[in-house]
């Protein structure tokens, strides 16, 4: 029947490599490129300052991917609630001991080398929320006692970073969790209360918002009340996109880009930069390639015999829809700009060298997913 506590079926290293999903590291890899490609344009033809640090970094990400989905699964499952810990006291040290920019906190300062807790944090709770689900029987997992835990699990680093502020990444956590709490088979109509009390809290989370992410979601309802202000960005970005046409105007050829009417191009605006140089078929296409992430993550979710491997899977395949759906939806004007960049594409080490992580444990997943677990010799801790 099942393995003894924590125990994998032993797998040496060839067969570990032969279990990988190599469909998936080539589809990331792509993203990578075209990330580092758009880059290139984005500094006019350069490899500096961007592009060559955005490779350096696939390329470190790469081995971090490959040392994790190598690794026993048994590791990851005692690992997952010291992670969250750890996460969680980086996230709690970010108010005090972080760098501001930009107005706000979100950043920690280690020498030469800066680091965003919440971009762990995204992982972390990844992995608490599934370690939390295979020990607890499936006939608790609506019992509104076993609820507070992973709810908790959940409101803290949303609390924790609303109060940096970063009001995409508390809309990430919310939604990679909620999605893990649903997957895990808690009842509808929790989610039916969570919504209407969303609702009912708008009124009073306004009051509490900066003034500039007021200015946001008012922009966002009318971005031409305020053309060279805070509607700037999500006017320039339109233009950009809808310039782009069918085709788009040529790699190195994107006028908004080029000339510098489009903002953080090299960021947040990375996908309007790039569909304006190869136009809907390029931006279609790219589109594509996360779709096919997407599935790839669901086939390797859907084999997987334990409910951790399962859910840390789909969490990470989650995360990534959010990331993707948010910054493509945003960059349109289709929802209000909060920041948010587009995985594997985006200039950033903290969300590269994390979302790779999160991608090792996927193929960890994958590679160790004939493992079942006796839940209750798992213990809590």
């Amino acid at each position: 029947m099942f393995a003894g506590p924590l125990e994998a079926p032993r797998l040496s290293f060839g067969e570990k490599l032969l279990s990988f999903n190599w469909v998936f590291v080539l589809l990331i890899s792509c993203l990578a490129c075209v990330g580092a490609a758009a880059l290139y344009s984005v500094a006019g033809g350069s490899f500096d300052p961007w592009a060559e640090t955005h490779v350096i970094r696939y390329c470190l990400g790469l081995g971090l991917l490959f040392a994790v989905a190598l690794t026993d699964i048994k590791v990851w499952v005692r690992l997952a609630y010291p992670v969250y810990v750890v996460a969680l006291v980086l996230l709690v040290a970010v108010p005090i001991l972080g760098v501001e920019s930009g107005g706000a906190k979100r950043w920690l300062q280690f020498g030469s080398v800066s680091f965003q807790p919440a971009e762990l944090m995204k992982v972390a709770l990844v992995l608490a929320l599934a370690r939390y689900y295979e020990w607890l029987p499936a006939k608790y997992v609506s019992n509104p006692l076993a609820l507070l835990t992973p709810v908790a699990m959940i409101a803290v680093p949303v609390a924790l970073v609303v109060l940096q502020p970063d009001l995409g990444t508390a809309v990430l956590f919310a939604a990679v969790g909620g999605g893990l709490l649903f997957l895990a088979g808690a009842s509808w109509i929790y989610f039916v209360f969570g919504i209407v009390g969303v609702l009912a809290a708008v009124p009073f989370v306004w009051n509490l918002l900066h003034d500039y992410q007021k200015a946001r979601v008012l922009t966002f309802i009318d971005p031409g009340k305020d053309p060279l202000g805070a509607g700037y960005h999500i006017l320039q970005s339109k233009i950009a996109l809808g310039s782009g046409g069918v085709t788009g105007k040529g790699y190195m050829q994107g006028t908004q880009s080029q000339l510098n009417f489009l903002p953080e191009k090299h960021t947040d605006f990375i996908f309007t930069m790039f569909a304006e140089e190869m136009g809907f078929v390029g931006s279609m296409s790219l589109l594509i390639i996360y779709l096919l992430v997407l599935l790839s993550v669901v086939y390797m979710a859907l084999r997987c015999r334990s409910q951790f491997a399962r859910l840390v899977a789909a969490g990470v395949g989650i995360t990534l829809f959010v990331y993707v759906f948010i910054n493509v939806a945003m960059v349109m004007g289709l929802v209000p700009v909060v920041g948010v960049p587009l995985p594997l594409v985006s200039y950033g080490g903290t969300s590269m060298i994390t979302l790779m992580f999160g991608f090792g444990l996927v193929l960890n997943a994958h590679v160790h997913r004939r493992t079942q677990f006796r839940r209750h010799e798992i213990g809590i801790i």
